[in-house]
């Protein structure tokens, strides 16, 4: 990892690039994100704080265990003068976010549990199917994909419409 001299308080993007392990389109998407910001040179170049650093690092830390980034870029801007996230500031967000978290990975084992089931139905409209359509309040009213012209008018003509 290139080290930059002291001194320099300002990094091109080449530079934070290099020190962080973000590509440069990686930190220009962040930016365009409102996830870190730089301040432009007389020559239309991106300069960037070395604090930046910091938060590219939070924001990565964060993107690997599945947070949004729309999550993340609300929690930055939730902190003073929008400083760079510090220790104290990770344990009071990872809390929050554990739950979310938990939230996820029960879904996620419910996915797992109920894959079996949708394997070579093909349609993946089935009554049971949980994947495609979970919590499927129109299964009680008539099975097939709902997008299809005429099932809904099918079903109703044979008195079994929405209220039987």
């Amino acid at each position: 990892m290139p080290q930059i001299p002291e001194k320099i308080h300002e990094l091109t993007v080449g530079q934070l690039s290099a020190r962080s392990g973000a590509a440069v389109s990686a930190l220009h998407f962040y930016e365009s994100k409102g996830l870190i910001s730089s301040r432009r040179t007389s020559g239309n170049q991106r300069r960037y704080g070395r604090d930046t650093l910091r938060r590219v690092a939070f924001v990565r830390a964060a993107q690997r265990v599945g947070i949004p980034l729309a999550t993340i870029r609300d929690a930055l801007t939730e902190l003073p003068e929008e400083r760079t996230p510090n220790h104290e500031d990770w344990a009071r967000l990872s809390e929050v976010w554990r739950s979310e978290l938990d939230e996820r990975i029960k879904q996620l084992g419910r996915l797992r549990d109920h894959l079996s089931d949708c394997i070579g139905c093909g349609c993946l409209s089935l009554e049971t199917c949980v994947l495609s359509n979970p919590d499927d309040v129109f299964g009680d009213r008539m099975t097939g994909s709902l997008l299809l012209p005429g099932r809904k008018a099918a079903k109703e003509s044979q008195g079994q419409g929405s209220g039987s």
